[in-house]
């Protein structure tokens, strides 16, 4: 292999996210974003991979550039089936098409971006790295739900966990922010995005984690609901008369924040109350109580809690989430000091006390790394 280079693609059901990294010198020579795919002139995954191709060009960085070690793929779902970085085959990408049902909004365009990689450079190495893999590890006394063991095996229902190149990622960087090894350190990672996650890791391995089947169970998010009572399904259906797919879209699509108070950004919440808007209010002690039960469930589950690292959007630059979410913890040896919390920085920080127990830290996510490394480290070997 002679070239450094890997270029990482994220399929979206309508969009197309790359980024291209020299694993040689940590530089970022390109990365962009096709949006809109399936109007205008961009038809297909093929004609916005054919974009991207032609913006890499235009930058002299085509391709076909013998620079270019690797294509690295995320794919949102690779059920028990797939735990590692895996190099992409015929029967590879089938069976990632089996794992549709388990992930219908996602796995369908992470296929579809593989299968137009591959026809434009069918020569070189592919990897896929899944959103589920870094949960994997998590033991079956924390991914079993309590129902039948036989329609639950039959059916794949358990709890698989996602943001997993996000979640490796930061608890590796925050490991590293305290100068000690992964191993030494168990850390809560709080995944807080428009999507979001907390998950719970110890000594590098993930011991549990907040999303569970799908992206829809665990912490309140932008638009979808995070825990429920799985009996209000039912009470919609009978009592409501709404069907499947209604009740899927009002989960997913019309809960979380902006189902409490019409608004899934967090920096909007924060003017609404600062002008008294309450049902904003409500909505902003919603989200926090149950960010707070989470880190009291993994202080829990972990039983000696080193760090606790706040991530993505929200997590890296809402202060105010961030000081509410650890506010009355000295007892669990969790203190923040206002002034660190208080300053923005795009590099990762502590924002504990002096005298604080447990480092409490921002680190700012970076998946493409996470992914650029896991491909170039199995086409490497």
């Amino acid at each position: 292999m002679n070239g450094s280079r890997v270029l990482v693609l994220n399929s979206g059901s309508s969009s197309l996210k790359y980024q291209l990294l020299d694993m040689a010198d940590g530089s970022r020579p390109a990365s962009g974003i096709v949006e809109r795919i399936g109007e205008g002139p961009v038809t297909d995954h093929a004609a916005a991979l054919k974009q991207v191709a032609d913006e890499l060009a235009a930058k002299g960085l085509g391709l076909h550039s013998p620079e270019l070690a690797a294509v690295g793929h995320r794919v949102v779902h690779g059920g028990t089936r797939f735990t590692e970085p895996t190099l992409i085959t015929d029967e590879v990408v089938e069976e990632i098409e089996k794992l549709i049902p388990l992930a219908p909004l996602h796995n369908p365009a992470n296929v579809t971006g593989i299968k137009v990689a591959r026809a434009l450079r069918p020569d070189l190495p592919q990897v896929a790295v899944f959103d589920t893999a870094f949960h994997s590890t998590i033991p079956e006394a924390a991914a079993r739900y309590a129902i039948d063991v036989a329609t639950a095996d039959r059916w794949g229902v358990r709890r698989y966990g996602f943001h997993g190149t996000s979640h490796a990622y930061v608890s590796r960087a925050t490991a590293e922010l305290l100068g000690k090894e992964p191993a030494e350190v168990n850390t809560i990672v709080l995944h807080l995005g428009n999507g979001a996650s907390a998950s719970a890791v110890r000594g590098g391995t993930c011991v549990e984690t907040s999303m569970g089947l799908t992206p829809l169970e665990g912490l309140v998010m932008g638009t979808r609901s995070g825990d429920i009572d799985p009996a209000a399904i039912f009470h919609l259906s009978r009592v409501g008369g709404m069907s499947t797919d209604e009740i899927d879209t009002l989960l997913n699509k019309r809960s979380g924040l902006a189902g409490l108070c019409g608004d899934n950004d967090m920096r909007e919440i924060g003017r609404r109350m600062g002008e008294g808007d309450q049902a904003a209010q409500l909505a902003f002690d919603i989200y926090i109580h149950r960010l707070r039960k989470y880190v009291g469930a993994y202080t829990a589950v972990l039983g000696r809690v080193d760090a606790i690292a706040f991530t993505a959007g929200v997590g890296e630059n809402s202060a105010a989430v961030r000081e509410a979410a650890t506010r009355g913890l000295t007892a669990f040896g969790i203190e923040v000091d206002g002034v660190r919390n208080a300053l923005r920085s795009a590099t990762a920080r502590l924002i504990s006390t002096e005298t604080s127990r447990v480092a409490v830290a921002v680190v700012p996510t970076d998946e493409e790394l996470e992914i650029a490394g896991q491909t170039y480290r199995l086409v490497s070997a």
